[in-house]
Parts: structure tokens; sequence; C-alpha cells
């Protein structure tokens, strides 16, 4: 089969590898047919990751079809699925509690294993969701707004809470989105003008440009000084989320959606006198795929608006290599495979 492998740093190949072959008791062979690139594959790329080894076949926003079942998997030969693509070992206490999300031998296709920039690839039945009435392409686009809309039920919110996602990326989008879905009041805040140029003119969010006037000042003139009930930290920077805490109101919460490798720093007394809630929301569990999937087919998710760039598995290296750096007018690429 033809597979997308990342040999090194900056080095990305299209190769002939094996086929997986026949899948065991629990597992099902997958074809393939669509693969967004996320944030995770440009760092991979970029050799950014901390915890990987390579070479690697990336990947992990995944659908497509059932072509073999092994023993005890119930979906039928040719059903469409979307693919959960973390791996859990079903054993240690975060999964005795219901939590595979945050296994602690967890699995991420395309991270600690091979993952789906390829023709076929192996995956434990229960990891496999019937796509029920989903394009395969949209279907691809579940696993990264799943990310937002668990972190959204996390944060326990209430409708019409004051809410500040911080990132204008396609994380911060998914989670604002499902913000709003929730019924929130969402505004977000980046340094990118071009980004929050799209997220107010096509997805019809409240901006706040971090490029034009220092976030403190922003947030105290869109809060009326009081901070934002909710913020949502989804940039992946240290700065953001060390100052992110500044930004709630008394009685509010900070909600981590994306992870810095650094140690995070606060003043204790600022957390306290708040009463701040602080929480970390890592990947996504069933119920958030569901949600997502579901608000995708009644129309509460623009998708075609989402998805700005396409390429082929053949051209992937090209086109993978040249959107790491180039990424104006990029919100979120998809390969198709199939």
């Amino acid at each position: 089969m033809k597979a997308v492998v990342c040999r090194s740093p900056g080095d990305l190949v299209l190769e002939d590898r094996a086929e997986p072959g026949a899948p065991p008791p629990g597992w099902a062979r997958i074809a393939v047919s669509h693969v967004g690139i996320c944030g995770t594959d440009y760092h991979i790329f970029e050799g950014k990751h901390p915890f990987l080894a390579y070479p690697r076949i990336m990947g992990h926003e995944v659908s497509g079809t059932v072509v073999e079942r092994g023993e005890g998997v119930e979906l039928a030969i040719g059903e469409p699925v979307i693919i959960n693509p973390y791996l859990a070992c079903g054993k240690c206490v975060a999964c005795r509690h219901g939590k595979p999300n945050c296994c602690v031998q967890i699995e991420v296709l395309g991270v600690h294993r091979d993952g789906a920039m390829c023709d076929d690839i192996l995956v434990p039945g229960q990891n496999l969701y019937p796509a029920n009435g989903l394009s395969l392409a949209d279907a691809a686009a579940v696993e990264f707004l799943a990310i937002g809309a668990h972190a959204v039920r996390r944060s326990l919110s209430a409708p019409g809470q004051r809410t500040m996602v911080i990132g204008a990326g396609p994380i911060g989008l998914g989670t604002a989105l499902f913000a709003r879905i929730a019924g929130l009041d969402v505004s977000l805040l980046d340094m990118s003008s071009e980004r929050l140029g799209f997220a107010e003119s096509e997805l019809g969010f409240t901006a706040l440009d971090g490029s034009k006037a220092p976030a403190a000042d922003l947030v105290r003139q869109a809060s009326g000084g009081e901070g934002f009930d909710l913020v949502f930290d989804a940039t992946g920077n240290t700065q953001s989320v060390q100052s992110a805490f500044t930004h709630v109101a008394h009685g509010g919460a900070l909600v981590l959606v994306s992870v810095v490798k650094d140690d995070i720093a606060f003043s204790d007394p600022e957390f306290h006198k708040r009463e701040m809630t602080l929480v970390g929301s890592r990947n996504a569990l069933r119920p958030d795929f569901d949600h997502v999937a579901a608000s995708i087919r009644n129309g509460a998710v623009p998708l075609e608006k989402l998805v700005t760039h396409r390429t082929t598995l053949a051209d992937t290296p090209r086109d993978l290599a040249r959107w790491a750096h180039e990424k104006s007018g990029l919100i979120k690429a998809v390969i198709e495979v199939g």
C-alpha cells in the first residue's frame, strides 16, 4: 500500500509499505477515505514534537470504510466510520473511571504508533463509530472538533456566560463554535488579524485583535472591566496560558485546551481571590464525537468554510511541507485518500 512517511524532521516521502494484514480479534481493517492535517502533524514534520520516534506515518483525524473484521467486531463490511484515534489500555485508573481520553498508557494514531496517511489501517472496533449519514469527508473533521466540544463540556458552562477563546486556529475555532452551540456569548482573541477577520466575517464571532492593542486592555474593554466568566486557551503558547489567568472574572473558570511543555506559573493570591476554577481538557470521549457528528448533520457547524485546503495522498509530501510555513488563508487541510 501507499503511505506518507515522515522519516525524520523535514523529510516527508511517499513510500510503498506492507499492507496491515488480517485484523486480530476485536480489531477491524479500515480503507482510509479522508485524513485531516493537524497542528500535531506540522510539529512532527518540523521536529517540534517532544515524544515521537521516527520514522512515523502521521494522521489521526480519520474517516474510512470497514473492509475486514476480526472476531467480535459487529460493524458491517462496507460501513462508513469515524475513527477515534485514542487507543486506551482499558485497565488503568483513568480507563476504570470512564476516561480513556487520558489513559495512562494512551497511544494516539499518528503519534505513538503509525497513523492513517496511508491506504489501510487496523483499528480496535471500540474506536470505530458509524458515520450514520455523514459524508466521509465530513466524518474526518469530527475528531478535531471533538477536542473543543470536550473542552466546553468539561467547563460545566451555563448558557449566557461571557466567554473568551484565546487562539483562532482550528482547535480554537472548534472550541468557539461549540461554546456558541452551548449558548455561550463568545469572543475570540488572537494575534492574527487575518484569522480574526475570518472568524468575524465568516463565522460571526466578536474579534479581539491582540496585534492592535494589549490583551489586558482588550479584555477590560470587552468585559466592562470584569473579565470573562469562561476563558479557553487554545494557543499552545506558554506566555498566553500564563496571561490567561488574569482575564478570568471573579468566580470564573480557565480551561486549558492546548498543552505546553513548559511549567506554568501564576499568582496564588490572584487565583484564590477569584475563587477561580482551573480545568485541564485532553482529547475527547464518545459523547463528544456523537455531539459533533449530530451538530454537523443539523447544520450548526459550517465545515465548508473551515476546510480551506485539500490534497491527495501522492501530493501530501509536497503540500504539507509547504503549508507548514505558508499559513495565509489556511484553516484546515484535508487529504483525500480513498
